[in-house]
């Protein structure tokens, strides 16, 4: 069955009612030019928030070895996500799981990114908007990824509840990631949006 991530959580209230939903994992953004950007403070009322069994992912997007650290020393996180052009050595060197992200080109040889971050515990792809990292609700031609990856594929980059169900029935991913998609506003999320997303996501890989 695909997993289901909600991205940009700003408040416990929306961790907590992703959680209720059904998401499989919530991501925290550690990126201050993000409109969705969340202090180690809000980030620990987060997590607190949430219940047993729910993934938690740290994003970065070109971070300072540092910051990464004193977030895994503050903050009880699972999983971490790279946005920026972090190294493969730079993404393994705090030895917890990581996922590298990959905004999409029509030259991009996705395979080849795999091969290089061979220990990611997946690639997220993602549509690439000029001078953006991620968080602008664009997507991108799904037929541009390979059929076959030796990572696991994310999907991500403007998914919405309109789109989710066709997208994982024609690119089959491990788990979708979802942030504008099913927000009230940026940085909050609608309730009724986020329950028909994950829905449509399990529909879609029946």
């Amino acid at each position: 069955m695909i997993r289901v991530k909600i991205c940009g959580i700003t408040c416990p209230q929306d961790a907590k009612e992703a959680a209720r939903l059904g998401a499989d994992a919530i991501g925290l953004v550690f990126y201050s030019d993000s409109p969705r950007h969340v202090t180690l403070e809000q980030a620990q009322e987060i997590i607190a928030a949430l219940p047993p069994f729910v993934s938690t992912v740290a994003l970065f997007v070109n971070p300072q070895p540092d910051f990464v650290k004193q977030v895994l020393t503050n903050c009880a996180v699972d999983i971490l996500q790279f946005h920026g052009e972090e190294s493969a050595a730079f993404c393994r060197s705090f030895q917890r799981p990581y996922l590298k992200a990959v905004r999409i080109k029509p030259d991009l040889n996705l395979a080849e990114w795999a091969e290089q971050y061979s220990d990611a515990r997946a690639i997220l792809a993602d549509a690439f908007v000029e001078g953006a990292h991620g968080g602008t609700g664009k997507t991108f031609d799904w037929s541009l990824l390979p059929k076959h990856l030796s990572l696991p594929l994310v999907l991500s980059g403007g998914l919405n509840v309109d789109n989710v169900a066709l997208a994982v029935r024609q690119v089959r991913p491990a788990a979708v990631d979802v942030s504008s998609g099913v927000e009230a506003v940026k940085g909050i999320k609608d309730a009724a949006k986020m329950a028909a997303f994950i829905s449509g996501a399990k529909n879609g890989s029946l």
